[in-house]
């Protein structure tokens, strides 16, 4: 007889991670060994220092918070699909904090004896009670546990990454063939007419020839042969021939060892079978239009912006699989922002073409922002500035003028390729923010050494510069101004930290997340305000103190923090590891909806999704609490 309770257990289950996972035979086999728990509000599951349980929960109903006994606020709160006391899975520990009703609760408890072989051999199952667990400890990526599941050690999924090279190439399935008898003009006719650059030569439908364009320049057109002649006269024989699988690789190594620009794709690959395709060198160059190097070099090669705009897409398309393949966080930033750095460097190059004369003096052109953090994986607004060298007072306002004239083309030539206009205006072709080395030096000093909100909040955005075209050294120079005036007034610290705690946690009461209350975005989640940036901020502010030059990368400044204060680790990395995750985040949800990602309306997350992104969440409060207290942001209230 049909056992209707497990069958109701298990449709609950499959709707959330890591049940998801299982195949439906082994969901509905575990939810037969499932307990029903009812509790009610202020009854505990299981007592700080509690001997561990044979089971681990679920919430089915209502929620249960874990708190240490000696401390009055939440750690946290689980409610509906949520996982909690998961430590006699993990580790063979007594609990490390209570869990108590927060309100009338119906609870799964899954056995973990029977559960464990799941884990063990489903990795995915397993990376996901390790992140779970450690999302209900101090350090939602605790270095403690991460990678460990009962004391043995699981290799995290490889995701199906295949190399570019080694993946097959699409050919073209538009075969145009004549006999080895036809006149070269009627080839000739016939490959115009169908807009191909070869034509197969058949024998009893079997290939034995090719001719190309270069075979009708070399042969006919120089007037070696009269147009009249037979095909065999200038076909190239034997044809090189493939099987339909041909890698991008074989095809361009076949191509470069014959000094040919097509091959013939047949049936078993020779010449004794039908022929089904033909490859090109065109149809290689499209197979690999998403490959890094190939879009560097056409970039360079773009002579107008309206290419540039084109190859955009391709980037986008690059990075869309990037995040598919699951390609690391680090690697796909460093590339995307490479390609944005030639993007921008490109459009520079080509405006400078369309000044009247050559720039009177070294300059610089800053990327500020996300693209000065090589943050900008999605195409938001732009955020730049422009440095150029000294030159004499009566010089100072011919040269301004020159470099705002040409800031405006390349604002404009940004725009053009789908990068906004900064709406504060931001932007190099401001007058504001393009000025001589020296000019930059008093514009700094007085943000320094006058810390309104105003300054604090036009330095966060400034100093996280980068040189994306011209003198690297004027760069150097300003950053050596900044570190020096910041250390003789160290106030400007506790200025900093007080405007990166000016977003709080991202959670309100009872967990939910804070919401927009009005405005255009009312009732979505500002993942930029409300996350990305309190890290952001953390990170500057504290890279800032240790005078660390030109390592503008959040997640990698928290790891260079990481290094130079081995107390506080642990903290550091799991604020790299969260930036990378929120980050990446974003960007799906930017590709997804074709925006900026910035804005997410939460009802529309998964369940796993929501979790992954409140599991940031205490990783964002851990790193506020220690700023707070290092640059005793309290005093500034008094």
């Amino acid at each position: 007889m049909k056992n209707t309770i497990s069958h109701r257990v298990a449709d609950f289950l499959k709707n959330f991670p890591p049940f998801n996972l299982l195949n439906k035979s082994d969901l509905l086999t575990l939810s037969e060994q499932i307990t029903i728990i009812y509790k009610e509000k202020g009854n505990p599951v299981f007592l700080e220092n509690d001997s561990p349980h044979g089971h681990f929960y679920v919430v089915y109903k209502g929620a249960i918070a874990l708190k240490k006994s000696n401390e009055k606020s939440m750690m946290d709160l689980c409610d509906e699909g949520d996982i909690f006391g998961l430590r006699p899975l993990m580790a063979s520990e007594n609990y490390k904090m209570e869990a108590k009703a927060q309100e009338e609760s119906i609870l799964y408890a899954i056995p973990i004896d029977i559960f464990k072989p799941y884990a063990q051999q489903n990795n995915e199952v397993g990376d996901y009670l390790i992140a779970s667990f450690a999302s209900n400890t101090r350090n939602p990526y605790s270095i403690n546990h991460r990678g460990k599941l009962y004391e043995e050690v699981l290799e995290p999924v490889a995701p199906h990454t295949p190399l570019m090279d080694l993946q097959s190439v699409q050919y073209s399935k538009k075969l145009i063939t004549c006999t080895e008898d036809t006149p070269v003009k009627k080839v000739a006719e016939k490959m115009t007419e169908n807009k191909v650059g070869a034509m197969l030569i058949l024998r009893n439908k079997l290939p034995i020839g090719i001719i190309t364009d270069r075979d009708l320049r070399n042969n006919i057109v120089t007037g070696k042969y009269p147009i009249t002649i037979e095909a065999s006269k200038i076909m190239v024989s034997p044809v090189t021939t493939f099987k339909k699988n041909i890698t991008i690789t074989q095809a361009q190594m076949a191509m470069m060892k014959s000094n040919i620009s097509h091959l013939c794709i047949t049936k078993d690959g020779t010449s004794d079978t039908k022929a089904i395709g033909i490859l090109s060198k065109h149809d290689i160059m499209v197979a690999m239009g998403n490959n890094p190097a190939v879009l560097i070099k056409a970039i360079t090669r773009a002579k107008k912006i309206k290419n540039i705009k084109r190859i955009r897409k391709s980037i986008d398309h690059l990075l869309t699989g990037y995040l598919e393949q699951n390609i690391p966080m680090t690697l796909t930033s460093k590339i995307i922002t490479e390609l944005n750095d030639a993007c921008i460097k490109r459009i520079i190059a080509i405006s400078l073409k369309e000044m009247p004369s050559k720039p009177p003096v070294k300059f610089t052109w800053l990327s500020l922002g996300s693209q000065g953090r090589s943050e900008q994986l999605l195409q938001t607004d732009q955020d730049n500035a422009i440095l150029f060298e000294n030159v004499p007072e009566e010089e100072l306002e011919e040269t301004t003028d020159y470099f705002l004239k040409l800031a405006k083309i390349i604002n404009k030539g940004l725009f053009d390729i789908g990068y906004e206009y900064c709406p504060a205006e931001m932007m190099a072709s401001n007058p504001n923010w393009c000025h001589s080395l020296d000019e930059w030096k008093t514009k700094v000093s007085e943000w320094i050494t006058n810390p309104g909100a105003d300054e604090v909040l036009l330095s966060s955005i400034f100093f996280d510069y980068n040189v994306t075209y011209g003198d690297v050294g004027l760069a150097d120079k300003l950053s050596d101004h900044i570190f020096e005036t910041t250390q003789n007034y160290p106030i400007f610290y506790l200025h900093l930290a007080s405007g990166a705690l000016q977003n709080p946690s991202p959670t309100g009461f009872f967990r939910q997340m804070l919401l927009e209350a009005d405005g255009e975005h009312k009732d979505t989640f500002d993942l930029k305000r409300r996350a990305l940036m309190p890290l952001t901020d953390a990170a500057r502010v504290l890279i800032l103190s240790h005078s660390v030059k030109f390592v503008n990368n959040t997640f990698e400044r928290f790891e260079k923090l990481a290094e130079l204060e081995p107390n506080n680790e642990e903290t550091f990395l799991a604020c790299s590891y969260a930036t990378k995750a929120l980050l990446k985040f974003r960007t799906k949800q930017g590709l997804m909806h074709n925006d900026s990602g910035r804005y997410i309306a939460i009802e529309q997350l998964s369940k796993e999704e929501r979790i992954k992104l409140k599991r940031t969440f205490k990783t964002i409060k851990d790193i506020q609490e220690l700023i707070s207290v290092r640059f005793k942001v309290s005093n500034l209230m008094r």
